[in-house]
């Protein structure tokens, strides 16, 4: 019987890269260059016998056999790490959840619902990372983060194709607004229609091949121009207050809205709607994560009453 010998490094590379969903951005953050990536990628694939990815035009994802080996892979390299902090004399890390969020939740959300946590349950500790939807998944695959706030879109479809699927509870669904400079004319009385919006500046985030940028109004007539650029929501918001543009925002977001910037509601054409979802892996988990969970139910709640 055949055993498998892969490399810790092996492991590492293949955790980074089910993460980062390409070898080309797993090497920048390992530090190798991208044949070295690859070189591990094929050694591992040799000694499953197996193919642990498959390419896709926007980057790689792992196949039912990657997904079984990243599972073990975790959990060993986990276990590497605690044995590391155990020889050092270093106390078990306990109590810290890794959270993941959609870039406006840091508005939305994140604040209120950490400062709550810290008042009831001052022993957990919760550290975030901020990126976009399939980062975010690609990263409660490789258990690199607990649980992911994360925006979705109608028609709702599954967050990615991988089983087990995810679970998904749903903790808002809200309607999209629109952020107008606060002098502009355009829905001057607090709506606009959207026929309106044909040959408007736009400001958007970047978008690409596996997640479309926020910013446009779905269903805008004609081909938007999109004038500015922009990943942050603050950014975005201080451009429309400059007269440069005007962009959606969701409505949790008024209390964030600076000077100079109107919220406004669109008619015509479908209604816009978008649900904030936290998202894990299936299966038990510690008490901390439970508690997490529960604050963020309490303050999405009480942010979209």
């Amino acid at each position: 019987m055949n055993v498998m010998e892969p490399s810790l490094t092996g492991l590492r590379v293949l955790r980074e890269v089910a993460e980062r969903g390409s070898f080309t951005a797993a090497a920048t953050e390992l530090g190798y260059t991208q044949s070295a990536v690859s070189r591990q990628v094929a050694a591992l694939e040799r000694s499953a016998g197996l193919k642990l990815f498959d390419r896709r035009p926007g980057g790689v994802v792992l196949t039912p056999a990657g997904l079984t080996l990243l599972q073990h892979a975790v959990v060993a390299l986990d276990a590497l790490a605690a044995a590391g902090r155990e020889l050092k004399g270093l106390p078990p890390e306990r109590g810290v959840v890794r959270l993941g969020t959609f870039p406006s939740a840091g508005a939305l959300i994140l604040p209120r619902a950490l400062a709550a946590l810290r008042r009831t349950h001052p022993d957990i500790r919760v550290t975030t990372r901020e990126t976009g939807t399939p980062a975010l998944v690609r990263a409660l695959r490789a258990r690199t983060i607990d649980l992911a706030i994360v925006g979705s879109r109608p028609p709702y479809l599954p967050l990615d194709e991988q089983t087990p699927a995810l679970e998904c509870l749903t903790l808002a669904e809200t309607a999209l607004l629109l952020a107008v400079p606060a002098g502009s004319a355009l829905g001057a009385g607090g709506v606009v229609d959207v026929q309106d919006l044909a040959g408007q500046d736009w400001i958007a985030s970047p978008s690409s091949a596996v997640e479309p940028g926020m910013g446009v109004w779905p269903g805008v007539p004609g081909r938007p121009h999109i004038a500015h650029t922009a990943r942050d929501w603050l950014t975005k918001l201080h451009l429309v207050a400059a007269g440069c543009g005007i962009t959606t925002v969701p409505p949790g977001l008024a209390d964030a809205i600076p000077a100079g910037v109107r919220l406004v509601e669109v008619q015509g054409g479908a209604a816009e709607h978008r649900r904030v979802v936290l998202a894990r892996l299936p299966g038990p988990h510690p008490p901390a994560v439970g508690q997490i969970i529960r604050v963020l139910r309490q303050e999405v709640a009480h942010r979209f009453a």
